[in-house]
C-alpha cells in the first residue's frame, strides 16, 4: 500500500453528496479517459451534470458511492436498480467502477463492490451484475473473485 493510498481501517464508503463534485469529478475523468471517452471523444458536459444531478436526486433510481479516506476521494461505484423479465425481484446494475490510480491493489474495489453488494441486499436485489472489457485483465482477476463471470457477451447498437 502507498502512503497516498488509504489504509482499509481507515477507509470509508458512504453514497455521494453535493459537495463532493468537485472530488469526484476528477476520478470520473479518470474513468472516462480509461475507456476511451477524453479528448475529442469525451462526453460532453451536460451528460457528466445530469449524471451527477440523478446522483444526488433520491427520487432517482441511480446511485453513487465513493471511497474517502482522510478527506481524500479514492474511487466510485455507481449503479442502479431496474426490473427484469426473468426474476421478480429487482436487478442492481453496477455500471461503473474506478479507483485512483494510487489506490488500486489497496481493497478500495473490493470494499465499493462489498458496499453495493449491501445495499442490494438492502432493496432486495435479486442480484448484482456488471461487464468490463474483455482486455480489462487487472479488473478481471478481481472480479473473479468476488462474482461469477456468467460467459455473456454484450451487443449494443448506438442510437
Amino acid at each position: 500500500m502507498t502512503d497516498s493510498a488509504a489504509d482499509a481501517t481507515e477507509l470509508v464508503v458512504r453514497p455521494v453528496v453535493e459537495t463532493d463534485f468537485a472530488a469526484w469529478k476528477p476520478l470520473w475523468d479518470g474513468y472516462n479517459a480509461f475507456y476511451g471517452r477524453s479528448g475529442p471523444t469525451a462526453l460532453p458536459e451536460d451528460v457528466t451534470r445530469v449524471a451527477w444531478s440523478r446522483f444526488i436526486d433520491k427520487a432517482e433510481p441511480v446511485h453513487a458511492l465513493i471511497a474517502e479516506s482522510a478527506g481524500r476521494l479514492l474511487g466510485f461505484a455507481h449503479f442502479l436498480y431496474h426490473r427484469s423479465t426473468s426474476q421478480i425481484a429487482l436487478n442492481c446494475y453496477l455500471q461503473d467502477l474506478f479507483t485512483s490510480p494510487d489506490a488500486r491493489r489497496t481493497g478500495v474495489g473490493v470494499m465499493l463492490i462489498q458496499a453495493v453488494y449491501a445495499r442490494a441486499r438492502e432493496a432486495r436485489a435479486g442480484r448484482v451484475y456488471w461487464h468490463t472489457h474483455h482486455t480489462n485483465a487487472t479488473a478481471r482477476r478481481l472480479y473473479d473473485r468476488i462474482a461469477d463471470d456468467c460467459g455473456f457477451i454484450v451487443y449494443r447498437k448506438l442510437l
